[in-house]
């Protein structure tokens, strides 16, 4: 297993649920899964996963040595939460063109959070 790429994010929470606050589901929709947004919305602490999910994907995109601009899709990068302790990352879209020329087959992802911020790790890997 070879280490092709790391990022990592932090995100400050309040910011986050001042942007759900604002623009609800315009937000949601362009940033998140159906299932992500589902799998959110049902934690205690919403707010703390929407950022700490976020956080992921943004560390996804620097592990594959790229930062969202326009034209990148976020929805690119799925994060499932099937376990708490490590969750699952699909990648999709020009994004996994982006990672197949890194010569990445698989990107590994941890988040956590507090009240006020969600932070993130991604390591993309060639198995």
């Amino acid at each position: 297993m070879n280490i092709v790429g790391i990022g990592t994010h932090i995100l400050d929470c309040p910011r986050v649920r001042k942007l759900i606050d604002t623009h609800a589901e315009k937000f949601i929709e362009e940033v998140y899964t159906p299932e992500e947004a589902a799998y959110c919305r049902d934690r205690s602490h919403s707010t703390e996963f929407y950022a700490g999910i976020w956080a992921a994907k943004e560390a996804v995109f620097r592990s594959l040595g790229m930062k969202w601009k326009r034209g990148v899709d976020w929805r690119d990068v799925v994060i499932e939460c099937v376990s708490a302790i490590e969750p699952k990352v699909t990648v999709r879209g020009p994004t996994a063109e982006r990672m197949a020329a890194r010569g990445a087959t698989r990107v590994m992802v941890s988040f956590s959070y507090s009240r006020m911020f969600a932070t993130a790790t991604a390591i993309a890997i060639r198995a």
